[in-house]
């Protein structure tokens, strides 16, 4: 089979990933023998593949005579001997890995010798499912993401002893069932498990500081960052049983590295069972009309009669982005004259700032210089801010139909230092070799839905920035977290963009 097309493909697992990876395999012209130890579990899985087709058929997107020949070309399998003929198996089991260990050693007596054995695993080490088999070149991650059909990404997998024949062979049959492939070393999390941890993991951390309220948080990410849903609300959704889990198992599997610490509320939260959507109550509750979110309660949009000053050279300095939203505002000429003192440091907190410039720390609010625009700004008060201050801040960019979402002192803010802690995560992989800058920015897009890639945004806000943010949190917290990449380093050093290869061919 090495070097041509797969045609016969067996699935071993009816459930939603099993009975998905067979819909788009038939779907591509391969005939596909589903394998359950349930036999009804199949049946189940034809059904609900038949229901999916049938979707499409009524929404246009295929004809129901390639509706029904999918369909038939998905065939049940009642042994595993039965498979003994495909070129290619895929098992979407539970994940345990003495259970997939197992199967692959059965399968290993019944196949031909030049099959292919795939997994689906999310979590468990292809290497260690591989080390069971006699021959290891020719077992392969395939994992793919829920649900199959609408998901166009799959991960390829290639343990330390995988042959090039078999990625190519995955590779070629995932673009053939209209997915785009990504192909990654074996390592906690692969691609898109591990990209997507500083996103929730840095929301926890920002929370457990009492930076802001978790919806707080949420609505900053949401309408300053453009995320489509915050860091709690995504946790609500997978539930905490899920991904609690999950964050402590790579936390392990990278031998206790601070990147992916989780913080203790997240278990505390599990243990009270307070998983999510699941349970109908979470970080927010869940009730029979709904729930979730709310939106931010804003100032009323009266005319701002504060009179603001801001430096306009330094570290501090206003970006135009900002400024540009504050048309009529009433300036004073020195900052002992001002009502509002805006200042915007992107390395420092804003109680270091005002002291280092030696103002009146009860008249200074910070502006997230990064994320700021008509779709919100963050203002940041230190402990010494008044909250005439902060009523007045607010108003100015309520006059202007700007919202302001209010948190506490932190270098970074929250949409820069999640995003900064996102870059700097990605940087790293592909310091590691787990896979390209390319095709890291394609997996975030296409399977977390991110407004960009990780490179792609951290050459728009500038490498030097993003070091800018790490050095700054590092500094101030002196949590190995923060340190920055390597490769983010020397690209912002020498002005490259951060998906420049380590060396020139």
């Amino acid at each position: 089979m090495m070097g041509r097309e797969v045609q016969r493909v067996g699935v071993i697992g009816a459930g939603a990933m099993g009975r998905g990876i067979a819909q788009v395999c038939a779907a591509a012209g391969c005939s596909v023998q589903l394998f359950d130890t349930a036999k009804e579990a199949v049946a189940r899985a034809r059904d609900a593949v038949g229901g999916d087709l049938a979707r499409g058929v009524a929404k246009g997107r295929l004809s129901q005579e390639d509706a029904d020949a999918t369909l038939a070309r998905i065939q049940p399998a009642n042994e595993l001997r039965d498979m003994s003929d495909c070129e290619l198996l895929v098992e979407a089991i539970v994940e345990k890995l003495e259970v997939k260990q197992q199967l692959f050693r059965e399968l290993e007596a019944t196949v031909r010798p030049d099959c292919i054995l795939a997994t689906n695993t999310s979590s468990l080490s292809v290497t260690a499912i591989a080390a069971a088999c006699e021959h290891p070149g020719r077992v392969a991650g395939w994992h793919f993401f829920n649900p199959v059909p609408r998901m166009r990404l799959v991960e390829v997998i290639q343990a330390p002893r995988t042959s090039a024949e078999t990625v190519e062979a995955l590779v070629e049959l995932s673009t053939r069932v209209g997915h785009r492939a990504i192909v990654a070393s074996d390592s906690p999390g692969f691609v898109v498990n591990h990209a997507g941890r500083a996103f929730v993991t840095e929301g926890l951390k920002l929370l457990s500081e009492c930076v802001a309220e978790h919806s707080m948080l949420d609505a900053i990410l949401r309408n300053c960052a453009g995320f489509r849903m915050g860091p709690f609300e995504l946790l609500d959704l997978t539930g905490l049983d899920v991904s609690v889990p999950v964050m402590e198992s790579i936390h392990a599997q990278y031998y206790g590295d601070d990147r992916y610490r989780p913080v203790t509320l997240a278990r505390t939260r599990l243990m009270a069972g307070l998983l999510g959507r699941k349970s109908g109550q979470g970080f927010y509750s869940y009730g029979s009309r709904g729930g979730g979110a709310a939106p931010v309660p804003q100032p009323p949009a009266i005319p701002a009669e504060a009179a603001l000053w801001w430096p306009t050279e330094g570290p501090a300095a206003l970006p135009e982005t900002i400024t540009s939203l504050l048309p009529a505002a009433r300036r004073a000429t020195e900052p002992r004259h001002a009502d509002v003192i805006f200042l915007a440091p992107l390395g420092a907190d804003l109680s270091t700032t005002a002291a280092q410039l030696q103002l009146d720390a009860a008249k200074v609010i910070a502006i997230d210089p990064v994320f700021a625009g008509t779709s919100g700004v963050t203002l940041m008060a230190c402990p010494a801010t008044a909250a005439s201050t902060v009523m007045a801040a607010r108003a100015t960019f309520a006059a202007q139909s700007v919202l302001t979402f209010v948190i506490s002192d932190t270098p970074g803010y929250v949409a820069s230092r999640v995003v900064a802690c996102i870059v700097n995560l990605a940087c790293e992989m592909a310091q590691q070799g787990i896979a390209s800058p390319a095709d890291i920015d394609v997996a975030v897009r296409l399977a977390l839905g991110y407004p960009a890639g990780p490179f792609e945004w951290g050459d728009r806000l500038g490498a030097a920035r993003v070091l800018q943010i790490l050095e700054g949190l590092h500094a101030t917290f002196g949590d190995q977290r923060y340190r920055p990449s390597p490769w983010l380093v020397r690209r912002a050093r020498l002005s490259l963009p951060l998906s420049a290869p380590d060396r020139q061919n």
